[in-house]
């Protein structure tokens, strides 16, 4: 192999990655095999997404091809069957944070294809709920929650803002961490509705050990916020905890 030829053959190894670089130039055809064979794996698995649609894909082959989008020439199948199976499911996967992400090994591209995928089947889910009635729309409201927090591995309260028609008026994260401090999050929680104008709304949160039964913190701040909201004129509809087990209502509890 002349210097030219050798020069030629270490680019294209940096361009392989370093997965490439540790086999050496001498393991380069391999590498170019290995490359192929994804490449056409690949291909396969573009032409069932175009012709058919997602039907009949498993779980490591959606995720599989969202590796590939970033990962360019390295066979993905391994590294998607390995996160589904450590994070427990594509829910989980999706909604882990970018650090934690990064501590699997992920680049901030790679990171950024999986992030990209949650935000929009939420955008999706969101959809299905707005210019609508939520109470109307309650199974669709109850996928979204699910899907946008009961994988969170940090406990975050989100309340759903409505007008009088219970039209969705705003989606607001208010705070992350437990609801302990009931007084100070209810102030938090009228003082935001009287400044929307909002006349009703539901309070949602997560629990991070997947178990969506509600405790007697979330039943006393639930109490509390309806007998603040009745004095203000905001009714609370529900109080809704979801985790990676199921969703309650506490409406549907007799909790309110």
């Amino acid at each position: 192999m002349t210097a030219s030829q050798t020069a030629d053959t270490v680019v294209e190894c940096l361009l392989l990655g370093p997965v490439a670089i540790r086999g050496g130039v001498r393991g380069y055809a391999i590498m170019t095999d290995e490359a192929e064979t994804a490449s056409g794996h690949r291909a396969r698995l573009r032409r069932r997404l175009l012709d058919a649609g997602p039907q009949g894909f498993h779980d490591y082959e959606l995720i599989e091809y969202l590796l590939a989008l970033t990962i360019p020439r390295v066979d993905t199948k391994p590294l998607a069957k390995r996160l589904l199976h450590d994070f427990g499911g594509v829910g989980p996967l999706l909604s882990a944070s970018a650090d934690t992400l990064r501590n699997e090994g992920l680049t901030d591209p790679t990171i950024a294809a999986l992030k990209i995928a949650q935000a929009t089947a939420l955008r999706l889910l969101e959809s299905r709920v707005e210019a609508k009635p939520i109470l109307s729309s309650w199974d669709a409201l109850g996928d979204y929650l699910h899907a946008a927090m009961a994988h969170a591995r940090v406990e975050e309260v989100r309340v759903l803002f409505l007008n009088a028609k219970n039209m969705l008026i705003a989606n607001e994260a208010l705070w992350q961490g437990s609801v302990d401090e009931a007084s100070v999050h209810v102030r938090e929680v009228i003082a935001r509705a009287i400044a929307l104008g909002a006349t009703a709304l539901i309070i949602v949160h997560n629990h991070p050990s997947g178990d969506p039964s509600p405790s007697q913190q979330d039943i006393r701040l639930t109490r509390d916020l309806v007998e603040a909201g009745r004095h203000m004129k905001v009714t609370v509809h529900d109080h809704v905890i979801v985790g990676a087990q199921g969703r309650t209502s506490m409406r549907a509890m007799g909790l309110i």
